[in-house]
């Protein structure tokens, strides 16, 4: 599955236009490349600074352009409760198949106030969510026994675990059994993630190497173990060098590289540094990919 970039105008301005005919583009481009999954404004998708109705149109915009080809999961978590109720029932009714919110980041919440949190938000949403543990980002870690209490929620469906620590595979199965959804977030380790029980990855190199990386998932999945890492053995250098600087940076880098969306992107983040370019460069041609 791929953790979509949102396409922008050239520039970065505090509010840079979103570019539809960029997104239309792209979306065919993972399409045709055998992604199996989008995630619409996760965080590679720049969530934290799209407004709240810019962050609905998004996901409306993909759901239209995919028209039922692959799945549609809405990112929609807040470090507001109330926020990630409101953008969850807009993606649900934009026609998401699932929802995926991250913990709540900056307030720092107890184990208890991450368990209160998505279970009010799956409460008052009827539609398929997956948690999002991301603490290098949220400085908040969602432990694996507070997954199991909120994997007895009937609409919780999974969690994309992004610390990397593959020992987390084998505890959060324990306490939520084999049904539930086990993503991993952490590209460089997704690989030994899947093959280690993982039920698949929602990728930031996807977005450059969706063919790739939807190859190296279907090994795992026929348990051809070997040929999934000879695959992903060309895919170490793009791991790393996708997060040179903060994600998505890099990430819309490549994909404009490619030839698929404009140079923008909007305040705080910046375009990527020119020292990096070359570097970035000779991981994509590693991958097959320029």
């Amino acid at each position: 599955m791929v953790a979509l970039v949102t396409p922008m105008i050239a520039g970065v301005t505090p509010d840079t236009g979103l570019d539809r005919d960029s997104l239309a583009r792209l979306v065919e481009f993972h399409i045709d490349n055998g992604t199996d999954a989008i995630v619409a404004v996760g965080t590679t998708g720049e969530s934290a600074t799209l407004t709240e109705a810019e962050h609905c149109v998004v996901i409306r915009q993909v759901v239209e352009i995919v028209r039922g080809r692959i799945p549609v999961i809405g990112g929609t978590g807040s470090n507001s409760t109330i926020e990630a109720i409101s953008l969850t029932r807009c993606a649900r009714d934009a026609g998401v198949d699932a929802c995926l919110l991250v913990t709540p980041y900056y307030n720092k919440p107890t184990q208890e106030g991450l368990y209160l949190h998505h279970r009010a938000v799956a409460e008052a949403v009827d539609i398929p969510q997956i948690l999002y543990n991301v603490p290098g980002r949220t400085a908040c870690d969602m432990l694996p026994a507070t997954v199991g209490r909120l994997a007895r929620v009937p609409n919780i469906i999974g969690i994309k675990e992004a610390t990397g620590d593959l020992d987390r595979i084998r505890r959060i199965r324990e306490y939520c059994g084999d049904e539930f959804l086990l993503l991993s977030g952490d590209d460089a380790t997704a690989c030994e993630f899947i093959c280690q029980g993982g039920s698949g990855v929602i990728s930031v190199t996807a977005n450059v190497a969706p063919r790739a990386m939807h190859d190296m998932c279907m090994q795992t999945q026929a348990k051809n173990f070997s040929q999934a890492r000879a695959i992903n053995q060309r895919l170490e250098q793009l791991h790393r060098t996708l997060f040179l600087q903060s994600n998505p940076i890099p990430a819309k880098w490549a994909v404009h590289r490619l030839g698929l969306i404009e140079a923008g992107i909007r305040l705080p983040l910046t375009w990527m540094a020119a020292e990096f370019e070359a570097e970035l460069e000779a991981a994509m041609r590693m991958a097959g990919v320029i």
